[in-house]
Order: C-alpha cells, then sequence, then structure tokens
C-alpha cells in the first residue's frame, strides 16, 4: 500500500539536524523553519510548509512536529487541513502559553539579541532531557543550540509567545493522529500528551521510556519505530 510522504517540523531552539537519527528509518523530509526577516508569526512557517508541499506536488502528507514544530503543524491544520492525511504530534502541547511563559520567552528572546546563543545551552539543556541522558547527546544539543542564528532564536520565540490556542484545532482533526512524548518530559508533560490525545478524534498515545523533551533526539530508535508501527496500524 503507497503511504503518504512525512513530513517532520523540529523543535526549538533547532534545525533540521534534530531528525538525524530518524532519516533512515522514517525517510523523512524535514525543512528548516526560519522566519527571517517576516512578522513573528508562526503561519509564516505553516504558509512555507505547504508551500512546500506544493513545490514537491505532495497533495497530502503525514504532517509530525516535535515541540514548536508541533505547534507549526497546528498552524498548518488551521492554514489547510486538507493536506493533513495523519498527524504526529511529540512532546508539544494544544494550549497558548501563560502569562509567565509568555514573557520568559520574550526575555529570552532580547537576551539572544543582546548577547548571542552562547549561553543559551547552559540555560536550557537540562531541561530539554531525561534524568539520565548519554553524553553524546548532550554534546549534540550543545552543538546544534550553539550552531543557530540569534535572529532566528528570537523570531522563534516571540512566534511562539503570540500563537493562539490549538484545542479547538485539534478536536476537529479527522485523521489517525499520534501523540509521542517522553515519560520524563518537564516541558510538555504525559498528562498535558494524554489531554492532547484524548482531543483528537482518532488519536493514540505512545509514552517512551528514560526520555525527555527532545524524544526523536535522544530516542530515535524508538521514536522512529513507534511512528513506522502507528502508521502501519492507521494505514497512512
Amino acid at each position: 500500500m503507497e503511504t503518504a510522504p512525512l513530513v517532520l517540523l523540529h523543535a526549538f531552539p533547532f534545525d533540521s539536524r534534530l531528525w538525524d537519527g530518524v532519516r533512515d528509518l522514517l525517510k523523512p523530509i524535514t525543512p528548516d523553519q526560519r522566519g527571517g526577516d517576516r512578522s513573528p508569526d508562526l503561519v509564516t512557517i505553516a504558509d512555507d510548509v505547504l508551500r512546500l508541499l506544493d513545490e514537491r506536488g505532495i497533495e497530502r502528507a503525514v504532517l509530525g512536529g516535535c515541540s514548536m514544530g508541533g505547534y507549526v503543524a497546528m498552524a498548518v491544520l488551521r492554514r489547510d487541513p486538507s493536506r493533513v492525511a495523519g498527524l504526529v504530534l511529540a512532546d508539544t502541547r494544544a494550549g497558548a502559553d501563560a502569562d509567565e511563559a509568555r514573557a520568559n520567552r520574550l526575555g529570552m528572546a532580547a537576551r539572544v539579541e543582546a548577547e548571542g546563543v552562547g549561553w543559551v545551552p547552559d540555560a536550557v539543556t537540562a531541561g530539554l532531557l531525561g534524568p539520565r541522558p548519554d553524553e553524546a547527546v548532550v554534546r549534540r544539543v550543545r552543538e546544534l543550540i550553539l550552531g543557530q542564528d540569534p535572529a532566528e532564536v528570537a523570531w522563534a520565540q516571540r512566534a511562539m509567545a503570540a500563537r493562539p490556542d490549538s484545542t479547538d484545532v485539534l478536536a476537529d482533526v479527522d485523521v489517525p493522529a499520534l501523540v509521542l512524548v517522553g515519560e520524563h518530559d518537564t516541558l510538555t508533560p504525559p498528562a498535558l500528551a494524554r489531554e492532547m490525545a484524548d482531543v483528537l478524534r482518532h488519536g493514540e498515545y505512545v509514552e517512551l521510556a528514560g526520555v525527555g523533551h527532545l524524544t526523536p533526539l535522544e530516542a530515535p530508535d524508538a521514536f522512529a519505530h513507534a511512528v513506522l508501527d502507528w502508521r502501519r496500524r492507521a494505514g497512512v
């Protein structure tokens, strides 16, 4: 049976290399999400994703996202749900930021613009990974963050701070959906992931043991096999 192409959208503050560990098994399309000098709104990136599908002649795709990538996937659903054949939401949430989280994002954006990204790995790495991360994973997280453009990091934070609640959008989704989360994800914890899976009409919940917020980076084989198994069951 022919299946739809898989498009995977990366987390913040990373780029498409977040998906390197799952490429061999999943064969995904992995665009970099860049705001450039455009207004900080995740719909901007959603439109880029739809344009990419058009350029590749893809009518419908299985759309997946980790963390910020999940927010972009929800923005795509707002724009044109007819292009989405299936949904993979990893370590993300449907709700908008609370006031404190929004203020923290805007504060980080301002500091990155003033100081660059050199301080960011020390500030965020521990919160992104499980309690006993592999040292190679820690090094990779730091390397990827330090390779980011400060202007893009600031843009992404402002865009995420402005995003709306998407619970109603997910409730209307009438395609197979997989909700994946790390057992020790403290940023978008399993309880929130279960709630999101329950909102989806055809939602399935999978929890990956021992890892945190960056499941495709910390447990790439488990992540890839969870997606493959779900696609076989769901027929997408």
